[in-house]
């Protein structure tokens, strides 16, 4: 399955109760993963909420009458935890994109169906209408509008890691002048590295060395082992990694479409009624506190949104990957 930070998401700027810059942060106040115990069982009950049926009114009839919600989510071939992935009996799918289905659902007072399938036919099943919404971590952007419309309801961030204690605290460019910071090559986060090493050398300042490596297994050897300073990657990736290895930390946060806030939304075809009824459905979840919940139960609560917004600006044409 291909990396979804690699076609994340942006915004206009958002004030964050949590941090004075959305851009980038040292490591998130509102995650601790060093105490994140997952539910990987395949039997866990999901978070939901109590139907509100003014907002189930503004669905169209026949998915109303149909009772369901067909969700497609990327996740096949094992997925990507904590986002979608595979639980123990090896079939199940679950994660947080999974009980933002369900959340979202159970304000609509529907049942989710829930469909997994590779990155590139979820597109598919979007556009011929085999899945009414996707749900895998999809960043908004200008080009995706133009096909789809968006309720938006996680942060798009990526996560600087270092090894466990050392006292590096990442919140700009000078932060990563000389240290050696391992990005997957073709990704927004090498995209990151390279313009933060132009504003570096810019201002004086020795530029960061760039690592690359296949495998994240090698990458994580390299950190824990001292041959590099730092790995930017996706930050959910980073959160779960943090609390099931225990050998290293988040040290900063930056926006996965840099300088400006990406966010990530439900997906619908457009303009097929469905868009408003979702992001009122996930803004009667923040309000009653069962959409912090499920952020907290996955140890996203960084990634937290204050509303969810329908089809905001998003990352522009010429950044699009």
């Amino acid at each position: 399955m291909r990396n979804p930070w690699t076609i994340p998401v942006a915004v206009a700027l958002l004030t964050l109760a949590a941090c004075a810059d959305p851009q980038t942060s040292a490591a998130p106040k509102g995650n601790d993963a060093s105490v994140v115990a997952f539910d990987t069982s395949a039997n866990q009950k999901h978070i939901t909420s109590a139907k509100v049926d003014s907002i189930a009114a503004e669905l169209p009839a026949a998915v109303r009458d149909s009772g369901k919600l067909v969700v497609g989510n990327g996740s096949a071939g094992g997925g990507l935890p904590p986002l979608g992935f595979t639980a123990d009996d090896n079939k199940t799918p679950i994660g947080v994109e999974i009980d933002i289905a369900h959340l979202a659902a159970s304000v609509l007072g529907l049942t989710p169906e829930m469909q997994t399938t590779s990155w590139e036919n979820l597109f598919l099943g979007l556009d011929s209408g085999r899945y009414q919404v996707g749900i895998s971590n999809i960043g908004v952007s200008e080009l995706r509008k133009e096909k789809y419309d968006f309720a938006t309801y996680r942060l798009g961030l990526h996560a600087f890691e270092a090894k466990k204690g050392s006292g590096l605290k990442i919140t700009g460019p000078a932060d990563i002048s000389g240290k050696k910071v391992a990005v997957s090559s073709g990704t927004l986060q090498e995209a990151i590295l390279l313009d933060w090493n132009k504003q570096n050398v810019a201002a004086g300042r020795p530029p960061a060395e760039p690592k690359y490596y296949q495998q994240a297994s090698d990458t994580y050897l390299a950190l824990e082992s001292g041959r590099i300073d730092l790995y930017l990657g996706p930050n959910p990736n980073a959160t779960y990694h943090v609390a099931t290895a225990g050998k290293t930390e988040i040290v900063g946060t930056v926006s996965s479409s840099y300088p400006v806030q990406g966010l990530v939304g439900i997906t619908t075809k457009k303009d097929n009624g469905l868009v408003k009824p979702l992001a009122d459905a996930l803004n009667a979840a923040i309000a009653d506190g069962s959409y912090a919940k499920v952020l907290a139960k996955w140890g996203l609560q960084s990634e937290a949104v204050p509303k969810s917004l329908v089809n905001p600006p998003g990352l522009p044409k010429d950044k699009q990957k």
